[in-house]
């Protein structure tokens, strides 16, 4: 029988912009990667990892520690084995040649963190239209730690917004923004607080500020991304929690935890409404 499939987005990105210039380097995140997929296919899925130049994810040496697994040695090999071994891991597509190959067999989508996603796919045009295929058909997307900045791809000028952002140039950046087709969903991000502290490697100001009922300022994404004037709803402000919210056709969730797996529970959870 033919299992039901999963498309994940995995960055190429390896360097970040750093704020006064220079670059560090990034990847994705081996545990935001690897525990979600091994979720999915330990429900059922089969899951197809698709880069902008399908060639493999680099993975993020930050990420590389049992620390992220919550000291557990037994998940932290898993993963390690399932990214470096699993066929599904190593037989990456490019983008583009899934969006030829259409997508309707797919029963969503799903996109890791690390900060590699700030770089390519945030402005990727064949994620774009991967997500707005996803988003048109109400099929779930779920999207961890950094991967909510990747639906500023389906904006019509996705790579417009992201320099207009690096420029500082809100009004530009909030031009761009409008017809977002994400406008009024609710979103589940790191609070600018949050990012402070844990780091600061991309200074993207905000198109646009909202309040919060707690009556803090913050921007939409991780970095900054498309104008909270489209975004109706309330943004909810997180610290270190794993808080998924599910809207419509998305599912945000701000961090990975040994409990929580963001893909498996957005997507089941979608599949039965």
């Amino acid at each position: 029988m033919t299992k039901t499939k999963v498309l994940i987005l995995g960055s190429n990105a390896t360097k970040i912009e750093l704020r006064g210039g220079g670059s560090a380097t990034i990847g994705q995140y081996l545990n935001e990667t690897a525990v979600p997929a091994l979720a999915l296919i330990d429900a059922g899925y089969e899951v197809v990892l698709a880069t902008p130049d399908g060639t493999k994810p680099h993975i993020d040496a930050v990420s590389d520690t049992i620390d992220h697994f919550g000291g557990d040695q037994a998940a932290y090999d898993r993963a390690k084995r399932f990214f470096a071994e699993h066929p599904a891991m190593n037989a990456v597509r490019t983008l583009r040649s899934v969006v030829a190959a259409g997508l309707d067999d797919y029963a969503g989508v799903f996109v890791p963190g690390g900060h590699a996603p700030v770089v390519d796919l945030m402005q990727d045009r064949d994620a774009g239209a991967i997500l707005r295929h996803f988003h048109g058909a109400a099929k779930p997307t779920a999207l961890l730690c950094h991967g909510p900045v990747v639906i500023a791809a389906a904006l019509s000028d996705a790579p417009a917004f992201r320099a207009a952002l690096i420029d500082g140039d809100d009004g530009k950046a909030a031009d761009l923004a409008e017809g977002w087709i994400y406008a009024g969903y609710r979103m589940t991000v790191f609070s600018a607080i949050t990012r402070s502290a844990a780091i600061s490697l991309f200074d993207m100001p905000r198109a646009t500020s909202r309040r919060t009922s707690s009556s803090r300022s913050v921007s939409f994404g991780t970095p900054r991304t498309p104008s909270s004037s489209a975004t109706r709803r309330d943004i909810t402000v997180n610290s270190w929690r794993s808080l998924p919210t599910i809207d419509g056709d998305t599912c945000p969730s701000p961090r990975y935890t040994a409990r929580t797996a963001s893909a498996r529970s957005s997507i089941d959870t979608s599949l039965r409404r």
